[in-house]
């Protein structure tokens, strides 16, 4: 993937100050919101219910949003999803001023903003293609600042700050949120307009998401990019699920020393969102996606075989690098190939396969630690993961890459008002 250097429009800078600003907030509840469950209740099924209603949007809505996105106009989409959030937020705010929250508040909070998030994360990544004219060299970059912005918010700053806030008042932090919320879809109001898509004569919404399915499946480098979180959150989760534990009885740490730990993956993702860009053009995209899935497999395999803390949060820096490299380079790659009127589709299908393997990984990793050993859930993500790259390298490979980037070029015959009933096949 490469391109002649030219700055990114200025319209990226305030789609990305958008989205730090919402990922600033995202953090903080994510930190407060299972605190403030935890002051209702000490039942791990009522603390696991408000966690899980927020993934259950992209599970229930996830290939119907897409196809909606695929319908409306992408900024004002982005916009109305930040508003009726913070406007949403303001709810549990006041309950919590006037002593009235409860787990099923939380609960249908925690799912309408993961309702919310499924519409503007989708609508984002169908609309920054546009903004960067699928431009793949830029579309790299932007979403390295994209991912490094959005792992220093939700992943360093806001969790400590939500539990801060949460010190001064049970409203507090849902409010700080609101607030950026409402930042958020005030610079989001300010992008340049992009076109809206050409809607689809008389087909149904069912029908308009069978066909972004469709797409998916019968074209092979794109189900090799969807394969990839999917197999791979099946192997995270089983990992997550047994993380602390592991590291408390294998690896002697507490809980000061668990949040380091985290810390080094994080700091891990960071980097690899930094050079992302350069392993695309020194290696090729499909080789560089290649290595990156391998690179996390094998930081599994030495995690799970980690004699002290210290090689453990090695291995975890290694593994987040290459994961934070891989949400660069996917998501740059499926923005460049895939048409714009099927973008919300596919984008929210690939998204949805990776949420719908999260609980069964979380699943797998609990039942191989009890069956055998706390080691057994890393040795066997790390299998998947190594196999998962092995049977996936081939489908995008460089080769199969540049004839999709080659077919998606605005001169390429195959590129002209392109249907999903003819979508391309690259055997």
């Amino acid at each position: 993937m490469t391109s002649d250097v030219r700055k990114l429009p200025t319209g990226f800078g305030r789609l990305w100050t958008a989205q730090t600003v919402s990922s600033l907030g995202d953090g903080v509840t994510h930190a407060a919101l299972p605190l403030l469950a935890l002051t209702l209740t000490r039942d791990p099924m009522a603390l696991a219910v408000v966690t899980a209603a927020g993934t259950l949007p992209w599970l229930l809505f996830g290939v119907l949003g897409g196809a909606l996105v695929d319908r409306w106009d992408r900024r004002r989409t982005m916009w109305v999803a930040d508003a009726a959030r913070a406007a949403l937020l303001a709810i549990p705010a006041a309950a919590a001023a006037l002593d009235a929250l409860s787990i099923t508040l939380l609960a249908a909070v925690a799912f309408l903003l993961g309702l919310g998030g499924l519409f503007f994360d989708t609508a984002a990544t169908a609309y920054l293609p546009d903004l960067l004219r699928r431009d793949p060299a830029l579309l790299e970059r932007a979403n390295s600042r994209l991912r490094g912005a959005q792992t220093a918010m939700s992943g360093f700053a806001g969790p400590p700050a939500g539990s801060a806030l949460l010190a001064l008042g049970r409203a507090v932090p849902l409010l700080a949120d609101a607030v950026s919320f409402a930042l958020s879809a005030l610079l989001v109001r300010t992008l340049p307009a992009t076109p809206r898509p050409v809607p689809e004569a008389h087909e149904s919404l069912l029908r308009q998401a069978r066909a972004g399915a469709s797409y998916v499946l019968r074209d092979r480098v794109l189900l090799g990019l969807a394969l990839r979180p999917a197999v791979g959150n099946v192997a995270f989760l089983a990992v997550e699920t047994v993380l602390a534990l592991f590291a408390h009885d294998r690896l002697g740490i507490d809980t000061y020393g668990f949040g380091l730990l985290l810390t080094a993956e994080a700091t891990g993702g960071l980097l690899g969102a930094a050079i992302a860009s350069f392993l695309g053009r020194r290696l090729g995209t499909g080789t560089a996606l290649t290595c990156t899935a391998a690179v996390e497999g094998l930081a599994i395999l030495g995690l799970a075989a980690a004699p002290n803390p210290y090689a453990a949060g090695l291995a975890l820096a290694v593994c987040g690098a290459g994961m934070g490299a891989t949400m660069v380079l996917a998501p740059s790659l499926r923005q460049a190939i895939v048409p714009a009127h099927l973008m919300g589709r596919v984008a929210s299908i690939s998204r949805m396969l990776s949420m719908c393997a999260a609980p069964i990984g979380a699943f797998l990793g609990g039942w191989l630690a009890t069956a055998y050993d706390i080691r057994t859930p890393l040795y066997a993500a790390a299998g998947l993961l190594l196999a998962m790259t092995a049977v996936t390298a081939s489908m995008t490979s460089n080769h199969r890459v540049e004839a999709a980037l080659h077919a998606a070029a605005p001169d390429h015959p195959a590129s002209k008002d392109p249907a999903p009933e003819s979508a391309p096949t690259l055997l």
